[in-house]
């Protein structure tokens, strides 16, 4: 061992080695265009279109949509200026097809003595200013079997190492003669070879970016910068089966001004300069940087087949765990390597470097003529020193340092859970007790120890009747006419009781506020016998809606006249006003009846088998419609009960809402069916579903959303199903398992702050008074923000309609006005606000104990038909 020491007053400190940009945090760009993943299997051709017609400055922005998260493509070329933006939620999956990256010679995927028969994944050659953004995920599907072949790419890759041959397997990411190109937050997992290869890179920048490959897979470098200058890899994390990072100085020229900052390195081959040297490395900071559990850490590697000189490299506050090699620099890394190509390190500094567990420091010269020159600063490394042909100043001290909460955990993929469930504690809070104990009133509520839930029977203040002749006082032949009376001539607070006797009621009802409640019910227990029925849609021009309903409102009382009226006067009568059933009534109950809006004639009525069914009246529209059709609009009445109802409809059947959002308004359905496509069981109210049936029809739509809740997230409870049954029709659409339990619903949104638009430059949507929105700018209030809809599903049997994967929804795709993502509890709620630049201190809510708004507990998925 032959060790040289260079004096202190010789051996100055290196020079400040660094990046000679100016480089900040990258800005995502705005988008040209949104992609969204879909079933087709293959994405190469719309993805490359989308790039190749994309103007520089924006990006191309994969979304994921719901349970679809996936892209597949084969090898794609960035273009100038542009970036591939890949959001949160969604994977780009790299081809496993060999012919998809053959280069005509149908070499790839195959071992041979050349090793460059594969085109690579994603290439950037002479651009300026291209990327890669996104919190997505780009998979090379490295250990994934090549389509038609019993190995993967990394096992051609270690199979071609045993015999001494070369692997033809793709590289992810290479770059050639760019300037400028950024990679920033988005995670790179199993790339079949290199990770990022650049050379003849002007300009590079790496930031916030996650690597992750298992220890094992061979030539899985992370970043390597070759023969390029002004490189900066920033608050990463690399863990990979190569170098972690290896800067090369090849025969194409000379790597310089390199920034290592703020990093965190894994299993893999450590911090590396080599074994390229030929064109000369320098002027490279490593500072601030942890390196856990990699196989060598601060690494310059060379040989005389492919040395030259690298200087000025300064290594800075890094701290090492469990790597064996902490220091090693060696200048005969293929020891059978011939050549007059001399490696030699000059000017390399190490200071405050650290290892808390016990290594092998390597610090080899390749002779006396051609030392190392080294300094050392506060450098401490317990284990085993091998030095030779080393000229130093100051040493390496075989002690411990001090780096504690230096080390982080890898982070893993945030994994959002698409079916959160409650835990037994939390489950008892949605009980039927808990949720129904407390209202606007302040009064205590059990419905099911109420007369109406145990069938008691009841004497009739009013009977409706259809087939009798009606004196007006007591019996009628319409439902409206009954009320009318009762709301006229009613006094006191004593509960109204008008029978229904079984038989077709047409037409609409409403029921006013009254200083009394008032139950609608039959004796007879089949609710499908006892209808109350009509056609009305919310796209009903009000004229039409005047004379067509009008003449059974002419002697109502004032408050069912103002009802009336308030509808009359718009110009059509909208999703509110497209009710059969109208209660504002507190206290209101109904009992073994069907409420029934038939404005789609296109729906399999099964139960018109006993009574029969009226045609659609004509009133010059298509009545097939897509408008919103309501059952039963529940407005603001507090403590309303149904048993034994059946609620008939499609688009929007059931309508719940308070006038306070903050305001726990009730109701309770028992033993009851509610039918319907499209968002049918819907509003801010609290409402509990406990033993009933809940059935989504598939003959318009391929997906289906049960719920559309905008409780406000200052309220404690949205719609609660407890014991239900989620059936379905047995049409193709319902049997292929993409409905939904709900999409939260967005009401009075202008723009989003969720996300960006495809090719409107500067877009913004910031928290303001009023919602609005005039490109490219807009505002969203605190009121729509905080409605953030609630539905919570316990012990329930769900159908196989419901998606499996994903049964909560988003609110429309990725790049539309309207977009928000599913929120599934008020921790994920702020998060994305904060992400959006909102901050939780201007809302009227403020964060508190995490609060469930979808989930579910102790559900059955049912898999039959049917």
């Amino acid at each position: 061992m032959k060790v040289m020491l260079l004096a202190a007053a010789v051996m100055a400190t290196a020079a400040q080695a660094q990046d000679s940009r100016t480089v900040l945090e990258p800005v995502v760009p705005p988008a040209c265009s949104i992609l969204v993943a879909n079933r087709d299997g293959s994405d190469t051709a719309r993805i490359q279109a989308a790039i190749d017609q994309c103007a520089p400055g924006h990006a191309v922005r994969l979304s994921a949509s719901n349970e679809l998260r996936s892209f597949r493509s084969g090898p794609l070329t960035l273009r100038s200026g542009v970036t591939l933006l890949i959001d949160a939620g969604a994977t780009l999956l790299a081809s496993t097809r060999a012919q998809d990256y053959d280069l005509g010679k149908g070499s790839c995927g195959t071992i041979d003595h050349a090793g460059k028969g594969c085109r690579v994944f994603i290439s950037a050659d002479g651009t300026t200013g291209s990327g890669i953004m996104g919190e997505g995920t780009i998979d090379g599907q490295g250990g994934h079997l090549i389509d038609g072949q019993s190995e993967s790419w990394w096992q051609i890759a270690r199979r071609a190492q045993k015999e001494n041959a070369s692997q033809n397997v793709p590289r992810l990411i290479q770059l050639r003669n760019a300037s400028n190109f950024t990679l920033y937050r988005i995670t790179l997992r199993n790339s079949p070879n290199f990770y990022v290869a650049m050379s003849g890179v002007d300009g590079f920048t790496a930031w916030g970016v996650k690597i992750d490959t298992p220890a094992d897979a061979r030539n899985t470098d992370g970043i390597d910068p070759g023969s390029s200058r002004n490189i900066t890899i920033a608050h990463s994390f690399i863990r990979t089966g190569d170098d972690n990072v290896a800067i090369k100085g090849g025969s194409a020229g000379l790597t310089e001004n390199v920034s290592i900052l703020h990093n965190h390195f894994y299993n893999g081959h450590g911090m590396s300069i080599g074994s390229e040297t030929v064109g000369g490395v320098r002027h490279v900071l490593v500072d601030d940087l942890t390196m856990d559990g990699s196989v060598s850490g601060l690494r310059i590697k060379s040989d005389a087949g492919r040395g030259g000189l690298v200087n000025d490299v300064r290594y800075r506050n890094v701290c090492l765990r469990k790597v064996r090699n902490p220091i090693e620099l060696i200048t005969r890394y293929e020891r059978r390597s011939e050549g007059s190509k001399i490696p030699s390190y000059r000017d390399i500094s190490f200071e405050h470097v650290y290892s808390t567990s016990a290594g092998r420091v390597l610090l080899q010269g390749f002779d006396a003529d051609h030392p190392l020159r080294l300094s050392f600063v506060d450098t401490l490394v317990p284990g085993e020193q091998l030095v030779e042909h080393v000229q130093q100043s100051g040493a390496i001290t075989n002690a411990a340092g001090a780096c504690e909460g230096r080390f982080l955990p890898f982070p893993e993929p945030e994994m959002v859970n698409t079916r959160p469930q409650l835990n037994a504690a939390q489950a008892a809070h949605y009980s039927y007790a808990e949720v129904l104990k407390a209202g606007a009133d302040g009064k205590p509520w059990d419905p099911l120890a109420d007369p109406l839930a145990s069938g008691a029977p009841f004497k009739a203040d009013y009977l409706v009747d259809a087939t009798v002749r009606a004196d007006g006082v007591t019996t009628f032949n319409s439902v409206q006419a009954a009320l009318d009376h009762a709301i006229a001539n009613g006094s006191g607070n004593a509960r109204v009781y008008i029978e229904l006797k079984p038989g077709l009621y047409h037409g609409l009802v409403y029921v006013p506020e009254a200083p009394f409640p008032i139950t609608l019910y039959s004796r007879e227990p089949d609710a499908r016998r006892t209808r109350i029925r009509a056609d009305i849609d919310a796209g009903l021009p009000a004229e039409i809606y005047a004379r067509r309903f009008g003449p059974q409102f002419t002697r109502s009382p004032a408050a069912v006249q103002a009802m009336f009226a308030q509808l009359k006067a718009l110009p059509n009568v909208q999703t509110p006003g497209a009710m059969v059933l109208w209660v504002k009534n507190s206290g209101f109950q109904m009992r073994n009846i069907t409420v029934e809006n038939y404005h789609s004639s296109d729906v399999a009525h099964p139960d018109c088998t006993d009574l029969g069914c009226l045609a659609p009246l004509a009133d010059g529209r298509d009545s097939r419609g897509q408008d919103q059709a309501v059952a039963m609009l529940l407005d603001g009445a507090d403590r309303a009960q149904f048993e034994n109802v059946r609620f008939i409809g499609f688009q929007d059947t059931l309508f719940l809402r308070t006038p306070v959002p903050t305001q726990a308004v009730r109701s309770f359905f028992h033993n009851s069916y509610v039918q319907g496509d499209v968002d049918y069981i819907f509003g801010n109210s609290t409402a509990y579903f406990y033993r009933s049936e809940i059935r989504s029809m598939g003959s318009r739509h391929a997906s289906s959303y049960v719920t559309a809740p905008s409780t406000s997230m200052r309220a404690r409870y949205g719609f609660v199903f407890n014991e239900c049954s989620f059936t379905n029709d047995g049409s193709p659409a319902a049997l292929s398992g993409t409905f939904r339990f709900a999409r939260q619903w967005f009401n009075g949104q202008r723009c989003t702050p969720y996300g960006t638009l495809a090719g409107v430059d500067g877009y913004s949507c910031t928290l303001g008074e009023t919602n609005r929105y005039q490109a490219p700018r807009g505002s969203i209030d605190a009121t729509v923000l905080e409605s953030v809809g609630q539905t919570v599903i316990l012990n329930s049997v769900i159908g196989a309609h419901i998606s499996k994967l994903q049964p909560w929804s988003d609110w429309n795709k990725p790049g539309a006005l309207p977009y928000r993502p599913a929120q599934y509890d008020s921790d994920g709620f702020w998060s994305r606000l904060r992400r959006a630049g909102i901050e939780p201190s201007r809302l009227n809510a403020t964060p508190g104990p995490n609060q469930a708004f979808l989930a579910e507990f102790n559900n059955t998925d049912k898999t039959e038909t049917p």
